[in-house]
């Protein structure tokens, strides 16, 4: 009977590699079952398949942990236009969370949302400036693009918020006799972009009413530079197979989530709807 040799095997000699390690393309579902075979099969095609659930896993997993910070779905915007510059630029993406989360000092009372007038007395800024940056949907239409921009002022129904709250740099001549929401008809608030000439709620981007806090989806918390890029590309590669394509002095939009909408964003122009897809289409385009 022979010993051991010098390596540790019986019989003078090592066995066969296929003796010590199954192949994984001897994996078979019959002997293996089915989970086994698809985590250790190497065929081409379940080799593909396992990656792309794989991606899909850890996307999932990440897209749940952002939501659970932001209380809101989507939680990431995508800057397609310069209505919010130089604080928010084109190709950024935007992390956006639920009013209540995140609230400064001296915010409108059950809103969450501290508006211009109220940080500047706080020296508070959020993107360069005093004053949340909130999400919203124009007039409270469901089916419009939501906007994001600025909140400036709350106002209260019957304020004649042109004359008495209003920046005369803005605002210009105009007096509330000029203004169709002057006196303001509802409590609400009065938004901009950071780079338009004008309140959203007279000659500037978004043309609205006063802003309801229920028309309030959320607020922007931080911005990234860049990545928003990779939704833009794949949004003008895809939406003019979906719909219109927004012209270059027509409404910007931004991407972040789950649906698609689009709204305007200049004066004088009409609305044109942005792509459809992972990324909801937001304005707050020139």
């Amino acid at each position: 009977m022979s010993g051991p040799d010098s390596d540790g095997y019986e019989g003078g000699g090592k066995p066969d590699r296929d003796d010590v390690a199954t192949d994984s393309s001897s994996v078979t579902i019959e002997d293996d079952g089915v989970v086994r075979w698809f985590l250790r099969s190497d065929d081409d095609t379940i080799v593909l398949v396992r990656d792309v659930v794989s991606s899909v896993a850890i996307v999932a997993v990440i897209g749940l942990l952002l939501f659970g910070v932001s209380g809101i779905w989507p939680p990431l915007v995508a800057v397609e236009s310069g209505s919010m510059e130089p604080n928010m630029e084109r190709g950024d993406l935007i992390f956006v969370v639920d009013t209540d989360r995140f609230v400064g000092d001296d915010p409108v009372e059950g809103t969450g949302v501290v508006p211009l007038e109220h940080a500047e007395r706080n020296g508070d800024e959020s993107f360069g400036k005093s004053g949340d940056v909130i999400v919203f949907k124009p007039n409270g239409d469901g089916h419009e693009t939501p906007v994001i921009h600025r909140a400036h002022y709350w106002v209260e129904e019957g304020d004649n918020w042109v004359d008495e709250q209003a920046d005369e740099e803005v605002i210009g001549d105009a007096t509330c006799d000029d203004v169709p929401t002057c006196p303001a008809n509802r409590d609400g608030f009065i938004t901009k972009g950071d780079a338009n000439g004008g309140y959203d709620q007279y000659r500037g981007g978004a043309q609205t009413d006063v802003v309801e806090p229920d028309w309030v989806t959320g607020k922007a918390q931080y911005r990234i530079p860049w990545l928003g890029y990779v939704r833009l590309f794949f949004d003008g590669l895809f939406s003019g197979l979906i719909a219109p394509i927004s012209p270059a002095n027509g409404p910007a939009t931004i991407a972040i989530g789950i649906e698609s909408a689009s709204a305007q964003t200049t004066v004088g122009s009409s609305p044109t709807a942005a792509g459809s897809g992972v990324v909801t289409a937001l304005t707050i385009g020139r």
